[in-house]
């Protein structure tokens, strides 16, 4: 250890910056000394390959295999830490898991942040047989982060536990306040008492500018708006990063992040699997039930990567097995190709469309699978175009907000055919309004970036660096119910205050300057919660009595029954104010402060309730 990390150990603060992705299809480590300037490195994970066989990889695969109890036989599945393990996550888990689908944990980030189903339940495998057991997104996403814990422990046998270090976990600039707040839960269940939350495309912007030094300075200026536009297994996600002017120097804030929107490599892979399954049934008249169907989803999902990270690569072979009880002989052979691939998700996901255009709303019927969530228009385009026509203002020259700059992330975009597509679609709109092309910046590493930059970030939390300045990405609401006489069939019309504003800075707080409620304590009590990506002006107070579908999105209620405290008794009225304020690692912790007291209750979002009714 350097002398700086020594002297952090004796004065008690961690002696590395820790970055975690913890990503919906992969999941990456990166270490960074603090007190020194070297490029954050990249931590090879353990991970099962074959049975009985480990190798360590930069990317760890974001699955969980479950096997039945006399599938593997004593230490088939041990890892360097334990050596006999009843799961098994990562390669052989994704590997195993397109044979027998039905037993693969898959997606687990993305059901994380669903909030129609209750993410603490046990329910993954989703649509699995009822004699395979199973476990909740949060218990999935625990388990990730133990792997990665238990690596770096075998990494680093002499740098002192994972839970010691600055730990910088990645999350989507689109998560919510609840599922950020799960991200937070699983970190503590795995034993990391205090992670620090990071937005993944600023993590992505921080890699790139750790690799440029200094030059980062004769690439951008004041006045540039880039564009991180991130494409990953599970969501597509968007962020805008201003150039500005402070002090004489140089600086990042970041301006917008877009809504959640469940599309990326996961569609891509059902696109791939629906296309080879019709054209099995049209040229081998072969019909594929749905367990087959997922299994070839798996399979498609490797040859997606394999064929897009070796362009020169022609084919790729898939295997689809039997139902039956000649699982080797009744296997289905075929494969997807080069142009194939690319062909159906240059075209299919990244079409050319025109800066007005708007993604596509399917119809839906009266009733629908609770599965997830997934976007209904598939062109990651067209919600690019409408995500820059939203954060137009009034100062906004042009029908959008125009970007100078683009950083891509993500591995669906680690493909030249994809990234070129996107940036000529976007050089199209910026041209039709007279505006000179989008600057590319390069980045070499879209796997690991965003783990190599939190590792960056948490170097600059402990002293030194550049630093993205943002707060939270959404500005939050409280529902209150208007006053008026009852009248027969009509509610009460709803107002929308502002509790929290965009960009509230971890460890700030806020109070409604004149809102004023009565709390009944002992008894249950009901708050409506509503979020915005767009109202970026809105202060604390702002009251909103009309709002369009796309401007506010209502959150899972908070129904708590508030603690009889010293003095009071069950049923008495409590005047009491609401207060905001985001902590120190990022999430957002709402309380009913006592007016005229110091007494308060902390407000937890109902998470189940959606799932309760529906």
């Amino acid at each position: 250890m350097s002398e700086e990390q020594t002297a952090n150990l004796v004065a008690g603060g961690p002696a590395f910056a820790v970055g975690i992705d913890l990503g919906t299809t992969h999941c990456a480590l990166a270490v960074g000394a603090i007190g020194e300037a070297e490029r954050p490195e990249i931590i090879g994970i353990p991970q099962v390959i074959d049975a009985g066989q480990s190798a360590s990889h930069e990317l760890l695969p974001s699955f969980i295999y479950l096997p039945n109890e006399h599938e593997f036989g004593g230490g088939a599945l041990g890892l360097p830490w334990s050596a006999d393990l009843d799961f098994t996550v990562g390669r052989f888990a994704r590997q195993h898991g397109a044979k027998v689908p039905d037993r693969l944990v898959a997606s687990a980030k993305s059901w994380l942040c669903h909030d129609g189903v209750d993410r603490t339940s046990d329910l993954l495998p989703w649509g699995a047989s009822d004699d395979v057991g199973r476990i909740s997104p949060l218990e999935a996403s625990t388990r990730y982060l133990q792997h990665l814990a238990a690596t770096w422990t075998h990494a680093r046998p002499d740098a002192g536990p994972l839970r010691d270090q600055q730990i910088v976990l990645t999350v989507p600039a689109s998560f919510d306040a609840i599922a950020r707040d799960f991200t937070v839960q699983a970190a503590r269940a795995a034993g990391l008492e205090r992670p620090v939350l990071l937005e993944e495309p600023q993590a992505a912007l921080y890699a790139w500018l750790d690799d440029q030094g200094e030059a980062w300075r004769s690439q951008l200026s004041e006045g540039d708006v880039v564009l991180v536009c991130d494409v990953g297994g599970g969501t597509t996600d968007f962020s805008l990063i201003a150039i500005e002017e402070e002090g004489g120097e140089l600086a990042l804030r970041r301006v917008a992040v877009g809504d959640h929107i469940l599309l990326g490599g996961d569609n891509m892979d059902l696109a791939l699997a629906y296309s080879v399954r019709q054209r099995l049934d049209k040229e081998q008249g072969i019909k594929l039930d749905r367990w087959q169907t997922q299994a070839l989803t798996q399979g498609c999902r490797e040859a997606k990567e394999a064929l897009l990270n070796d362009p020169d690569r022609e084919n790729f072979p898939i295997v689809v097995p039997s139902r039956g009880s000649k699982l080797i002989g009744g296997s289905i052979r075929t494969e997807l190709t080069q142009e194939q691939v690319t062909s159906l998700l240059v075209e299919g996901f990244f079409p050319r469309c025109a800066a007005n255009e708007r993604p596509r709303e399917a119809r839906r019927v009266g009733l629908a699978e609770m599965g997830l969530p997934y976007a209904a228009d598939a062109a990651v385009t067209r919600h690019l175009a409408h995500f820059l026509t939203r954060q137009r203002n009034e100062d906004t020259e042009g029908a959008f907000l125009h970007p100078t700059a683009v950083l891509f992330n993500g591995g669906v975009l680690k493909a030249d055919p994809i990234r070129t597509r996107v940036t000529e679609v976007m050089n199209s709109w910026l041209s039709a309004e007279g505006k000179a092309p989008v600057h590319v910046l390069q980045s070499d590493s879209l796997d690991v970036s965003v783990a190599r930059g939190a590792a960056y970030f948490g170097r600059v939390k402990q002293g030194g660096g550049i630093r993205i300045r943002g707060g939270i990405a959404r500005s939050y609401y409280v529902g209150v119910e208007q006053a008026m006489p009852a009248v027969p069939g009509f509610e009460p019309p709803m107002m929308a205050v502002c509790l929290a504003p965009f960009g509230l800075e971890e460890g700030s707080h806020t109070e409604l300057p004149d809102e004023e409620f009565g709390l009944y304590v002992g008894e249950a009590a009901n708050f409506k919660f509503y979020a915005s990506s767009v109202r970026q002006s809105d202060v604390p107070g702002t009251t909103i009595e009309d709002w369009d579908e796309d401007e506010l999105e209502e959150l899972p209620p908070i129904e708590t029954t508030l603690n009889v405290q010293d003095g009071m008794t069950a049923g008495q009225r409590v005047a009491v104010g609401l207060r905001a304020e985001v902590t120190e690692i990022g999430t957002l912790l709402l309380a009913c402060v006592e007016r005229g007291g110091d007494r308060s209750w902390n407000l937890e979002f109902n998470v189940r309730l959606k799932q309760d009714e529906a």
